[in-house]
């Protein structure tokens, strides 16, 4: 893979701060479990987390994310080290034991927080990932994301998402998506999931919706879509988008993280919803009924993938 650079600009002069990936230390491990939530929008649960006597492993970090599914993280600490192989095998662990996780949750994060299992993550951190890693992930039906850091002069710290695979939500791990404030909206009561509804639309929303997914992929390589039980959520590091389809209303909800105190709030367009109860992530709502809307829509959307 190629290196990251990075330039300090000085009187018009760039002048180039030397990066290091040194063998992966412990102390990062330990400033990415601080700081989890602004690097990744996850929740740290615990760190070297046991998987028990009789499996003998022990996850590097675990965490859950701002959609509700379980994360593990698993740093590479030398270039042989076969960190993806080993973290799908506390993937599969963990899957078996989701009473373990939920307990963990409880303990940690209260009783108002919801665990979905419809796509539970892999994050793998390294100084570097080879070709072979890239490739590796593509013949997995898993989500897993191979992050590259660079330490800058001990005091800038760089992220990479190097490559990212997406899983398929089963129904069988479907669970209710999180609720990010609380309050009664239109969105609480569906019993379907977002794929059905999506089934269930028109073919003018259909169309609508393709338009906005377009947009959102082509945003940047490193956006990745995730199929959560109640929306779709578009994706880097951290959620930018979160779509809701709404066949009987025929339009799309689309939470994105913009200020909502940023924007001139138009009616039937964006709704300020930090008070109100909605699924996703996000604090301004988007209502697009039509592929003008998207277009309409395409400045918030750059604005909140570039801040993801």
């Amino acid at each position: 893979m190629g290196d990251l650079k990075l330039f300090e600009l000085d009187n018009g002069m760039a002048i180039e701060l030397p990066g290091t990936a040194m063998t992966l230390e412990k102390s990062l491990q330990t400033l990415i479990e601080k700081n989890m939530e602004t690097l990744f929008g996850v929740r740290c649960l615990a760190s070297e987390y046991s998987t028990g006597k009789k499996h003998a492993g022990r996850m590097d970090s675990l965490g859950i994310d701002e959609n509700g599914n379980p994360v593990i993280f698993e740093y590479k600490r030398a270039m042989n080290d076969n960190v993806i192989t080993q973290g799908l095998f506390y993937l599969d662990w963990l899957m078996d034991h989701r009473g373990d996780f939920e307990l963990q949750v409880l303990k940690r994060l209260g009783p108002t927080v919801t665990v979905d299992w419809s796509n539970p993550r892999l994050v793998c951190v390294a100084g570097d990932f080879n070709r072979y890693d890239e490739h590796a992930i593509g013949q997995m039906n898993r989500s897993i994301e191979l992050v590259r850091y660079r330490s800058y002069e001990d005091r800038l710290l760089a992220l990479d998402l190097v490559a990212s695979t997406s899983a398929k939500a089963t129904a069988a791990g479907e669970q209710s998506g999180p609720i990010t404030t609380t309050g009664s909206t239109k969105t609480m009561n569906n019993t379907k999931t977002v794929s059905q509804l999506h089934e269930a639309a028109s073919a003018q929303l259909k169309d609508v919706y393709d338009a906005l997914e377009q947009y959102l992929l082509n945003l940047g390589d490193d956006v990745s879509k995730i199929v959560n039980k109640n929306y779709y959520a578009f994706r880097r590091l951290k959620n930018f988008a979160c779509v809701e389809v709404h066949p009987q209303s025929a339009e799309l909800l689309v939470y994105v993280k913009v200020n909502p105190d940023e924007v001139t709030l138009e009616a039937d367009f964006s709704r300020d919803v930090r008070s109100i109860g909605h699924f996703g992530t996000g604090d301004l709502e988007l209502t697009l009924a039509s592929s003008e809307d998207v277009v309409r829509a395409q400045p918030l959307l750059d604005k909140s993938y570039a801040a993801s």
